[in-house]
């Protein structure tokens, strides 16, 4: 969409000036057409100055997201963008436009998702207030070190939120992004295999920040486990800023993963706060109190019980004591 590419170049300019003749020539269309998407980009809300023989600058942007927004040359992951303004899930939308080709890059981003879901299967609460992306990776490695994608795409979020707003959350194991003691982001991947070779067709990240929600947003169940960055800030970012660094992030891990694997190891483990806590591992009716000690290798984590036998955990709940709830 024309106005789209307007918009990109606008911002790619950082708000010096550009012509339209020049937006013209590099686009491909008349001058007609370039003053036509920007008057549909002011009535969207942008302020965007004009003078003579100086052309357009972009001053001010609204809080909406769009391709204009996200785009950026060079980037793998969103050089495939669809935003929504309402989705039942993210999740759900890439792998419905996965159905019969797997568009590698594909992004999808939305405001509000009225049926979320988190690990297991349960409800994800996705009130307007929120950013939630999910992105397609064919990540080109062996199908056991695909596991560990959630991880990294846990300290993928950390750095945008610490590029965007100046703090850099911490990470729950596995993926449970925390700050203040609560949790500011969820992560779901989900994997979509051939049926008759079980070969990796694609990987789906799903990510849900919380952004301007108040406590009457999240409600009296969720609220007391969950914050937002204006909760936590007192202001929010633009959507479209986060959503940027978010892919400018997922970019980075899609480029690195797996051959980095100890260097995003090494981030891993300084983010996660699991280690050296008191931990509750519930595993069906089963319940055990031990110590988290370490993340090994392989993202996995070690638990010491208390008669000083240790177990590596590649899955399960555990629950951290001091975090969400438990006490």
């Amino acid at each position: 969409m024309l106005r789209d590419e307007v918009l990109a170049l606008l911002k790619a300019q950082g708000g010096v000036p550009l012509s339209g003749e020049a937006m013209s020539g590099r686009l491909g269309v008349s001058r007609a057409a370039i003053w036509k998407a920007m008057e549909g980009l002011r009535q969207e809300g942008y302020v965007i100055s004009s003078a003579p023989r100086r052309g357009y600058a972009l001053e001010e942007s609204p809080d909406r997201l769009s391709p204009g927004e996200l785009m950026a040359p060079g980037r793998k992951v969103g050089a495939n963008l669809v935003c929504l303004d309402r989705v039942d899930s993210t999740n759900n939308e890439v792998k419905r436009r996965a159905v019969d080709t797997v568009p590698e890059g594909l992004v999808v981003v939305a405001g509000e998702q009225t049926g979320g879901r988190g690990r297991r299967g349960r409800s994800f609460l996705s009130p307007p207030g929120g950013l939630y992306l999910s992105a397609l990776l064919k990540p080109d490695c062996p199908l056991e070190q695909v596991s560990a994608l959630t991880a990294w795409s846990a300290v993928a979020v950390c750095d945008a939120v610490e590029g965007v707003c100046g703090i850099r959350p911490s990470i729950k194991w596995p993926n449970d992004v925390i700050l203040e003691g609560r949790k500011l982001c969820g992560i779901l991947t989900e994997l979509e295999l051939e049926g008759e070779t079980a070969a990796l067709r694609y990987v789906v990240l799903g990510i849900g920040v919380n952004l301007t929600q108040t406590e009457a947003d999240f409600g009296p169940e969720v609220a007391p486990v969950a914050i937002s960055l204006a909760q936590a800030l007192g202001r929010a970012p633009r959507r479209a800023e986060l959503a940027a660094a978010l892919l400018d992030a997922l970019d980075r891990l899609n480029r690195d993963f797996p051959r980095q694997w100890e260097c995003w190891l090494e981030r891993y483990r300084a983010d996660c706060i699991t280690v050296g806590r008191q931990v509750k591992v519930l595993r069906g009716q089963e319940e055990r109190v031990g110590t988290a000690v370490g993340v090994d290798d392989q993202f996995a984590l070690v638990v010491r019980w208390a008669d000083g036998s240790e177990e590596t955990l590649s899955s399960g709940e555990v629950s951290v004591r001091g975090l969400l709830g438990y006490v």
